[in-house]
């Protein structure tokens, strides 16, 4: 199973839109049901607009209405597995629990397995509300 999340990651990462960068990103997050939701990042001019390959995927679950998730892969071009940007961090631990598992995948499908509690091991949460 984690080879075919793997494997949609790879394809939404074909999807990004990164004239600026030419670093595409791809993401695969998996809803408790079974449903998979993908995305890619989305470059904009006024670089700050620019949205990453997770928060896309993530954005996508919850307008669709899921609220659980079991589990995401992030694949990018990067010679070591690449890492999520500090706001993707965020945006993934208000949406999936410390525990759930996280694929980080770079050029050459080499690998790195981790949780979103040792992406972001001192999150804010609204528990710090």
């Amino acid at each position: 199973m984690k080879e075919n999340w793997i494997a949609q990651a790879k394809h939404a990462q074909e999807n990004a839109y990164v004239p600026y960068s030419h670093f595409p990103v791809g993401a695969c997050l998996v809803a408790e049901n079974g449903t998979i939701f993908t995305g890619c990042n989305i470059e904009n001019a006024s670089y700050g607009l620019t949205n990453c390959a997770e928060r896309t995927a993530i954005f996508k679950a919850i307008s669709s209405g899921e609220r659980t998730f079991i589990h995401l892969v992030i694949s990018g071009e990067t010679p070591e597995p690449i890492s999520p940007c500090g706001a993707c961090r965020q945006v993934i631990a208000e949406f999936c629990s410390p525990e759930m598992p996280v694929v980080l995948v770079g050029k050459n499908n080499v690998t790195k397995e981790t949780t979103v509690g040792e992406l972001l091991p001192y999150m804010f949460t609204s528990k710090d509300l």
